[in-house]
């Protein structure tokens, strides 16, 4: 049976009298086989993958605002664990009389250094049951109107045996005068003398935090997101009113059956795709609710463009036919062969050769080429990324000098032990932006305002550490803040200016940051009123030296290198310099903003 349906085929295929002909009937008939059934497969599969790819991004939104609202409730647990475990809070609340004044103002202002460094801090507040408390900066006080013992948060807190407790969101009437809507934290406190629950501590976050965190996020036209403690409350829900007053329901029942998971609502035009995410650190579900209308509102028009498709398909498949039917084999082979051969890697000698005039010719001329460029683009890349890394490898070793970060880090302990709290506050502020802008970013081109903003962190430090001889202006146009600049420009010329200039003069010295346009370019300009340099220092200040860690020396090379390697030789870096007097450095790049797909030079 089988050789006999064998044969019938072969004696179609051979009756006709061109072999093209031949070979275009059966490729026609399995084209049009395979483009129907690729119509039924892909229409199935793009609803799925519409649906697939809905919740993905639904999850991955969620997991982002979960992670978010985790750090949130994290640091008030940091600060809670922080106080509970302070001594002179203890001592304050429990403690005897004598040194309650001195106590006071010690807890007084640590509530005042965490106030003042989150502003979504609402209420930070110790309260003992012997009528000893502080509220957030001392001046508040309870509300004379409202219980606090009788509110289900203060209950929760006092039956959680010492661990912390994260209450939905309500409005906090514990306070005087205040009546804001937040979240709060709170903890029990004990008598270390008797080892009893006898105070509480407590701090409210703002709950517009938690709101503003969801409704950035976007689910089409009507979907949004909610919040749902363990117990079912809602800690956010973009229509909360409606929901307290029993006009609105969500899937609650289903959605605490989900950890991790997905879920679609039979609801007719209604239909909803829920989406839900737990959190590890506070049971809380952050639940994501899209419409099935609006992610599948394109699906007539995906039908209609398959169709045409197929039909394009099927068009390109009967003029393709007729090109494959025409039996050219010798030079094909051998252009697969060579083809074979550079898939493998190996380019050299694998040129084909071109006979006659026609289309096979064409593209073994093509791939000639193509060969001999890719080679050469190889080697070209090569090189590149030699240099590249080169570079990079220099910029590295042009940030943060270990020297600097150590006297700054010593002159934090020493104002810190001398009880300038502002100012070790200020200075360890403008540490952690200098470190964040440095070490988070990893692109190599930024802003000139983020390179402005870098280098005022710097100078702040520095201005702290010498005090009286060291002050800096910044007078840039605001027109060119947005425009690119290669990373670490600024900073290294400063630091430059300091370390080998104003350091070797008496009295104050004073460093000027200015930028504009000039000529079509973009000029950043940094003076300062050091020693200065000999004339012949100068004409050699731009050339390669060896690297010395101690000193920046290598960084006025690698600022100038850089700047010429990104943007070309008119770009880069002049000096001038008056010994005695002072230096001025002129830093030059093209006026247009231009900034590579890698972020990196």
């Amino acid at each position: 049976m089988k050789q006999h349906f064998k044969k019938r085929v072969q004696n179609i295929i051979w009756h006709f009298k061109s072999i093209q002909d031949a070979i275009l009937l059966p490729f026609l008939i399995v084209i049009t086989l395979a483009l129907a059934v690729f119509l039924l497969i892909s229409l199935n599969y793009t609803e799925k993958t519409v649906l697939r790819n809905s919740e993905e991004y639904t999850m991955q939104l969620i997991e982002q605002i979960n992670a978010d609202l985790d750090s949130y409730i994290g640091y008030m647990e940091t600060i809670s664990m922080m106080v509970v475990g302070n001594p002179d809070v203890s001592q304050y609340l429990f403690g005897d009389d004598e040194n309650q004044e001195e106590m006071k103002d010690k807890v007084g202002q640590q509530f005042k250094t965490l106030i003042d460094t989150r502003t979504d801090i609402c209420n930070i507040a110790v309260l003992a049951d012997n009528g000893k408390m502080y509220l957030n900066r001392g001046k508040s006080a309870l509300n004379p109107n409202a219980d606090i013992k009788d509110m289900d948060w203060y209950k929760d807190t006092m039956k959680a045996n010492g661990s912390s407790v994260v209450s939905s969101s309500h409005v906090q009437n514990a306070i005087s005068g205040a009546y804001t809507w937040v979240v709060t934290l709170s903890r029990a406190l004990l008598n270390p003398k008797t080892q009893e629950k006898e105070g509480i501590f407590f701090i409210d976050l703002n709950y517009s935090s938690i709101s503003g965190l969801c409704e950035r996020v976007s689910l089409g036209d009507r979907g949004y997101l909610f919040i749902l403690s363990e117990d079912g409350s809602y800690i956010y829900h973009p229509q909360q009113q409606l929901i307290y007053s029993g006009l609105k329901t969500e899937w609650n029942g289903k959605v605490l059956e989900q950890e991790n998971g997905s879920f679609i609502t039979d609801e007719g035009n209604n239909s909803k795709l829920y989406t839900v995410c737990s959190s590890r650190e506070t049971g809380w579900k952050v639940v994501g609710v899209a419409y099935l209308d609006e992610l599948m509102k394109d699906r007539e028009g995906t039908k209609t463009l398959y169709g045409l498709t197929a039909l394009l398909l099927s068009l390109l498949a009967i003029v393709l036919s007729m090109f494959i039917s025409r039996a050219i084999t010798k030079p094909i082979r051998e252009l697969e062969g060579a083809m074979i051969q550079v898939q493998k890697g190996k380019f050299d000698n694998q040129a084909v050769t071109a006979r006659g005039n026609n289309e096979i010719s064409s593209l073994g001329n093509s791939f000639n080429i193509m060969t001999e460029k890719i080679q050469q683009l190889m080697d070209e890349n090569i090189q590149e990324q030699r240099e590249k890394r080169k570079n990079e490898l220099r910029a590295l070793q042009s940030q943060i000098n270990p020297h600097f970060l150590y006297n700054t880090l010593d002159s934090i302990i020493w104002m810190a032990e001398s009880g300038k709290n502002e100012e070790v506050v200020l200075m360890t502020s403008s540490l952690a932006k200098l470190f964040r802008q440095s070490i988070s970013n990893e692109d190599e081109v930024v802003t000139i305002a983020q390179e402005i903003e870098y280098t005022r962190s710097y100078l702040t430090i520095q201005k702290m550490r010498y005090r009286d001889q060291l002050e800096f202006v910044i007078d840039v146009d605001e027109d060119i803040l947005k425009c690119h600049i290669v990373k670490l420009v600024i900073q290294p010329l400063v630091e430059n200016s300091i370390y080998h200039g104003i350091k070797y003069i008496d009295g104050k010295g004073m460093i000027s940051i200015m930028g504009g346009r000039s000529d079509g370019k973009i000029v950043l300009i940094i003076s300062d009123n050091g020693a200065g340099m000999e004339q012949e220092a100068v004409e050699h200040i731009l050339d390669q030296k060896v690297p010395n860690h101690k000193s920046n020396h290598v960084g006025v090379y690698n600022v100038h290198h850089r700047l010429q390697l990104y943007y070309g030789q008119e770009s880069g870096l002049k000096y001038k310099s008056v010994r005695g007097v002072g230096t001025t450095v002129f830093v030059s790049i093209p006026e247009e903003e231009r900034q590579p797909k890698d972020g990196k030079v």
